[in-house]
Order: structure tokens, then C-alpha cells, then sequence
């Protein structure tokens, strides 16, 4: 596969798969109007994308500005992109949030297609930068879907906990606009 798409995709990914998310913020067809529901829905999908990228990072270190390795602990037992199924729920909590459920198969196919190319870049590099040790690992860990007897390999530690709840507190301010539709909107 030529590179310029998966190369396209990996520079764009946070505009490309916020396009349903912009949708659902302006628009109001066939809104769901149960708070409670929407909001505990939402909020539950939230904790789990964030709580599996504060996982993550704990263990990536990318944000931490600590000098990076090949990372196979944490989440990284389970599945090789742990990163972009935590990104995956919190824009299907951000979808509900908005009240437009319609948007949701829409949300989560958008998110699969473009984290599918922005994967095929990164691979690429990866396998670049880390060689038979990468192809290993792709060999060994899933790309999405973890298998159920690696969960016994799985490892819990505190270290860097603080720093990697730090790196991802921006998070919350994606909820921002789907508060603000709330708000507005009821008050129109």
C-alpha cells in the first residue's frame, strides 16, 4: 500500500475523526432527551477511553518527555493500539453526549477507518525504527482486539501514574462543546 494515505491520515487524525463529533454538535435531528441516560452513558464510555489512555500512558511514556522504548507492558500485553480504542470510546461518549445516537455507527465506523491507515503509517515506521524486535511484537500482540489468555500477563503499577493523569487531563475539554449544546439549547 502506497504511503501517502496512512501518511495523510496519521497528520490529520484528530481533525478526521472529530467530523462526526463537528456534525453532532450542529445539529439537532432526532435528538435523544433523556439527560440521565445521555449523561451516564456518556460519561461511563468517557472514564473507560480516558482511564485506557492514562494506562497507556503510564507505560508509552510519550508525553512523559522520557526517552522512549518499544513499549510491551501495560495495556501493550492485550493489544498494540491501546491509545486509539481509548480515543475511540471518548468520541463515542462525545457522540452521545450530543444527544444525536444516529451518529454513533457513523462515529465508530469513521474512528475504525481512520485509525486502520493512521496504523498502517506508524507500522511502517516502527518497523523501521525497531526491526525484528517490532515484527515480533506484531506477531505476538493483537492490533485491536486483546486475546483473552494474555489478560494473565497483564502487569498493574503506580509508577507514573501522576504525570500520565497530567499528560491526559486535556482530555475534558472535549466535553466542553457537548456541555455547552446542553446548555444553549435548553435555554433557547
Amino acid at each position: 500500500m502506497s504511503q501517502s494515505i496512512p501518511r495523510f491520515a496519521y497528520r490529520t487524525r484528530g481533525i478526521l475523526v472529530s467530523i462526526p463529533l463537528v456534525v453532532g454538535l450542529i445539529t439537532r435531528f432526532n435528538e435523544y432527551e433523556n439527560a440521565v441516560t445521555i449523561w451516564a452513558v456518556a460519561g461511563i464510555l468517557f472514564a473507560m477511553g480516558l482511564a485506557l489512555r492514562i494506562w497507556a500512558q503510564q507505560h508509552l511514556h510519550y508525553r512523559l518527555q522520557i526517552k522512549t522504548v518499544l513499549t510491551t507492558t501495560g495495556p501493550y500485553v492485550l493489544m498494540r493500539n491501546p491509545i486509539y480504542i481509548g480515543n475511540t470510546l471518548i468520541c463515542l461518549a462525545l457522540t452521545v453526549a450530543s444527544e444525536e445516537l444516529w451518529l454513533l455507527p457513523i462515529t465508530f465506523l469513521n474512528c475504525c477507518l481512520v485509525y486502520y491507515f493512521v496504523v498502517q503509517h506508524e507500522e511502517a515506521v516502527l518497523t523501521k525504527s525497531y526491526g525484528e524486535k517490532y515484527l515480533e511484537f506484531m506477531d505476538r500482540v493483537p492490533r485491536w482486539v486483546p486475546k483473552l489468555p494474555a489478560l494473565s500477563k497483564i502487569s498493574w503499577s503506580s509508577s507514573f501514574l501522576g504525570v500520565s493523569i497530567k499528560a491526559e487531563v486535556y482530555n475534558f475539554l472535549f466535553i466542553i462543546p457537548a456541555i455547552l449544546k446542553e446548555y444553549l439549547t435548553r435555554n433557547v
